[in-house]
């Protein structure tokens, strides 16, 4: 299928938003406001996890919105793919204009069904957290929201065995282990308070209201961990969540086009944004129906 693209500057609470749109040539059966990844001060909407991503999903009918949302600083001890010169910010900045894309959004005339607001890695928090966000201030909120490889705990959860003993198989594990984590999300939100606020980090927090949820992990990642928690804690809150492990690959998958994983899990992603329950006008904030809620673990 054809898709257009278009570049678009957005009104957001701390100045204009770049994002861009990816539109199917044919009519749109779902949209998705989509945020990268990169430790929350990399990354930008041409890396393989946005554009690639998005131009994927388009192809299978998605209309989706790509948010160039401003960034933390660079933190010394990661590599970020992002701009070391360019102006940089702490939480909330980037929360509240991923929040600000998905109102956009849902107002712009693009002909979409629904809206279901996600991201990856970093931009998963950042999904997670703007739904949270718009679901105590009464806004629209998104039909769904889709995480994958999420961090959504200020302090990462401890891992399983089977999970250990994977990551003790990456080349450098403690370049990327729980201490290098502590240390990204305390530089993301600067003031040591912000750890606790829950659109900072929502795990752990009130999740009540939360629309269906999709949470896509990377099987050797420790961040696996946090997705896996952030599971439980959705079907406590009475919330209807599949949580699918995607099988050999590691973390940032979707930054690898020729992945075989990474093309799995766009088609997961895909069949899950097009599946007809989940279909219809973007909704307001509401308490939990009665419908039953539930982990599926792959």
């Amino acid at each position: 299928m054809s898709i257009i693209t278009e570049n678009r500057r957005i009104d957001g609470p701390h100045g204009e938003i770049p994002v861009r749109v990816y539109r199917p040539g044919g009519e749109a059966g779902a949209g998705l406001v989509w945020a990268h990844g990169g430790a929350f001060f990399g990354g930008d909407i041409d890396m393989p996890e946005s554009d690639w991503v998005a131009r994927r999903l388009a192809e299978r009918g998605i209309t989706v919105v790509s948010v160039d949302y401003r960034l933390a600083p660079v933190l010394p001890a990661m590599t970020g793919s992002g701009d070391a010169d360019a102006a940089r910010f702490h939480y909330p900045v980037a929360s509240e204009e991923v929040t600000a894309a998905f109102t956009w959004a849902t107002t712009a005339p693009l002909r979409v069904p629904g809206w279901a607001l996600g991201g990856a890695s970093a931009g998963a928090n950042l999904a997670a957290g703007a739904t949270l966000r718009l679901r105590d201030t009464g806004r629209p909120m998104p039909r769904a929201t889709l995480l994958v490889y999420p961090v959504l705990h200020a302090t990462l959860p401890a891992m399983s065995a089977e999970l250990t003993a994977k990551f003790m198989t990456l080349p450098d594990p403690h370049a990327v282990g729980p201490e290098t984590i502590s240390r990204m999300n305390l530089n993301y939100v600067r003031d040591p308070a912000g750890l606790e606020q829950p659109y900072a980090f929502p795990g752990g927090h009130d999740l009540t209201g939360m629309p269906p949820t999709f949470i896509l992990n990377s099987d050797i990642d420790p961040l696996r961990a946090s997705g896996q928690r952030f599971g439980a804690e959705l079907v406590d809150a009475g919330v209807d969540v599949l949580v699918i492990r995607e099988p050999g690959v590691r973390h940032g998958h979707l930054n690898e086009p020729d992945n075989p994983g990474a093309l799995r899990s766009l088609d997961r992603m895909a069949n899950w944004l097009l599946t007809p329950a989940l279909g219809g006008v973007t909704g307001r904030s509401a308490a939990p129906g009665p419908s039953a809620a539930g982990v599926a673990r792959q």
